[in-house]
């Protein structure tokens, strides 16, 4: 009797977890939204510190998660609702400006259906599959996030040396993705550790060394540009993680 017990408690502890991180993630967004409103920042500049906030708090909530096997799929309801999100007001079934303006870079709602809704696909997906006790989670969330997210906004001040097999990437822009993904995955490698969830080592500092180059020369080339980065940065972090990890 004590099993299936501990089991439905956990999976009422998860609910709960679940709850609140949804919130926590919610909540994030409509602050976006709601600076979008008041103009506090030009456009592209907020969609991009949505685009590394979103991910990174959400990260912080996985502590709040048992050890069950049902916690990455509940911690995954949170991204995984902002989908439907994208989906709705992508196809203008939903209307909300805030949401489009905080999220597009041009202020169109059909913009939602690329980069918005393969962001919130991606982490969901390395939530559901990879989940925290995974380096590959933390490097493709991680990438994505700060590494992706700084990388536009320091090319976009700092960008004025093009790389060459790429006029629209910059030195500058390239070398903040990788900076920024390092770093990021580094100290959630050691947010986690000290919840005993990884084990931190240098050849797992090492592996993500090599995961951040690897995801900063992908978002350098125009297929990144023509497939979206959202998609070839996480990707790109998985596949290599799966390798050095």
């Amino acid at each position: 009797m004590a099993a299936p017990v501990l089991l439905e408690s956990s999976f009422v502890h998860d609910l709960g977890a679940a709850a609140v991180t949804t919130a926590v993630f919610l909540l994030v967004l409509q602050f976006w939204e709601e600076l979008a409103k008041r103009g506090v920042f030009e456009q592209k500049l907020g969609r991009k510190l949505v685009h590394i906030s979103a991910g990174l708090v959400f990260m912080l909530c996985w502590p709040l998660f048992s050890s069950g096997t049902r916690a990455p799929f509940l911690a995954a309801f949170a991204p995984g609702i902002n989908i439907f999100r994208m989906l709705l007001l992508g196809h203008g079934i939903s209307k909300n400006e805030a949401t489009v303006k905080s999220m597009s870079r041009y202020g169109d709602h059909r913009e939602l259906l690329k980069g918005p809704l393969y962001y919130a696909c991606t982490i969901t997906f390395s939530t559901a599959i990879f989940w925290r006790t995974s380096p590959i989670a933390v490097a493709a969330i991680c990438n994505l996030c700060a590494g992706d997210g700084v990388a536009d906004i320091v090319g976009r001040r700092l960008g004025k040396a093009k790389l060459p097999h790429n006029p629209n990437k910059s030195f500058a822009g390239s070398i903040a993705n990788f900076l920024a993904g390092f770093v990021a995955s580094v100290g959630y490698m050691h947010y986690f550790h000290t919840f005993g969830f990884i084990e931190e080592s240098w050849r797992m500092v090492m592996g993500f060394l090599v995961a951040s180059l690897a995801a900063a020369f992908v978002e350098s080339l125009p297929i990144s540009t023509e497939l979206d980065d959202n998609l070839t940065v996480t990707v790109a972090s998985m596949l290599v993680g799966g390798l050095v990890f």
